[in-house]
């Protein structure tokens, strides 16, 4: 089975956006299992050097404090996965550089992950396609 643009099409129910797939069920499960001690911080506080750089580095603050340390330090870290760009992705701050990015990629499958600098916090919030096939 492969995983791609494609696999993301469709409208969730209660999505903002057609294809947007919101991960905010799976988000409070887990918070709410740590909070009544059947997950340890290690288990949830795990994130990657390279998310936690992208994070301090080009994160964009959300709305929401830390659920786990709640401090005020959470950020969204936007990443877009397509076959024109590096296997490793393509990080993107706002709509505005997504656009530029889609006119020169096509379309993408673009991920948000929360992410907690303080306490490593991090957990993937939204999944969605965004630009145009090409033909």
């Amino acid at each position: 089975m492969q995983f791609g643009p494609q696999s993301l099409r469709g409208t969730q129910a209660g999505a903002a956006v057609p294809g947007q797939i919101e991960y905010r069920l799976a988000r409070n499960s887990i918070v709410k299992e740590f909070k009544r001690g059947r997950l340890s911080r290690l288990d949830v506080c795990d994130a990657h050097p390279e998310l936690l750089r992208a994070a301090r580095n080009i994160g964009a603050p959300a709305e929401e404090d830390c659920p786990i340390c709640e401090t005020p330090t959470m950020v969204h870290v936007s990443y877009a996965f397509g076959p024109h760009l590096p296997a490793h992705g393509h990080t993107f701050v706002n709509a505005t550089e997504l656009g530029r990015l889609t006119r020169r990629a096509g379309q993408v499958a673009c991920y948000v992950v929360e992410v907690c600098p303080d306490c490593m916090w991090n957990h993937l919030v939204r999944a969605y396609t965004a630009g145009r096939r090409r033909a």
